[in-house]
């Protein structure tokens, strides 16, 4: 993450402002929006929002190596994951967690950042790691005191867009690592909860892992450009970011439409 904005105060108001982010963030708010719109979603958005966790759940673990193929039924085919996929399972149990924005997560994530990260551990790695290591992060003092920083950022120390602040907790998350096991599948969580709590997708309805899961390459290497702190790097991430909301939100759509009565 970058330095705090000598003028603004504001740790993350250089990143709003950087080329394309703007315009990429509004695009991706007009889509969420018209996805919430939808006729469908003024009152079966529980319907629906079940259906973008599914679709969100499944994305989220080919990202960390779940399987790819599914069956007509719902669930990873036998050539996927005979007996049942760990990744697969905890990105169902984060998803479920994070289902249409009623869940207690969000009270929590507003609270103490940190305790909602915990638990999207929690959920995400209890078939990958030992009970007593999960929800901890590494032992290092750089993991701890950047998870601190992120989560006074996340409790008010910045103004910009819920695109922004999203990206930068799902980048950091991911170029962090805190935990060993299952970071991706909580870095995308935690970027679910920024865009519940904060309006910006309230019921959950958008999709971005799908996007997100279909451009991996792009995916990664924006990852990567963030991780590096370059000015390039961290344009081209927050621009893939809120293309995959507003990806995401295109999705929303078609499920509503799919549920359309």
């Amino acid at each position: 993450m970058t330095a705090k904005d000598p003028v603004s105060g504001d740790p993350l108001a250089p990143l709003a402002a950087l080329p394309g982010v703007a315009q990429a963030g509004q695009e991706a708010r007009e889509a969420l929006g018209r996805a919430h719109r939808h006729r469908t979603n003024l009152r079966g958005w529980p319907g629906t929002a079940a259906e973008a966790a599914l679709r969100a759940a499944r994305a989220s673990s080919v990202l960390d190596g779940g399987p790819l193929k599914f069956s007509d039924g719902g669930g990873p085919d036998e050539a996927g994951a005979a007996g049942g996929d760990p990744v697969l399972a905890g990105a169902l149990r984060v998803a479920e967690a994070l289902e249409g924005g009623q869940g207690a997560l969000v009270g929590v994530w507003q609270r103490s950042p940190l305790q909602a990260i915990a638990r999207l551990h929690a959920l995400a790695a209890a078939d990958l790691g030992e009970s007593g290591e999960l929800g901890r992060p590494r032992g290092e003092a750089d993991v701890g005191r950047r998870l601190e920083l992120l989560a006074d950022i996340a409790t008010g120390a910045t103004r910009v867009p819920a695109t922004v602040l999203a990206a930068v907790v799902h980048g950091e998350l991911l170029t962090l690592a805190p935990f060993g096991t299952a970071d991706g599948v909580v870095a995308r969580g935690v970027s679910r909860l920024v865009t519940i709590s904060s309006g910006l997708d309230p019921h959950g309805l958008g999709v971005p892992e799908v996007h997100w899961m279909r451009r991996s390459g792009n995916y990664r290497a924006a990852a990567r450009g963030f991780a590096a702190g370059t000015a390039e790097g961290l344009t081209a991430w927050l621009v893939l970011s809120s293309a995959g909301l507003e990806a995401g939100a295109r999705e929303a759509l078609s499920i509503a439409e799919s549920m359309r009565s």
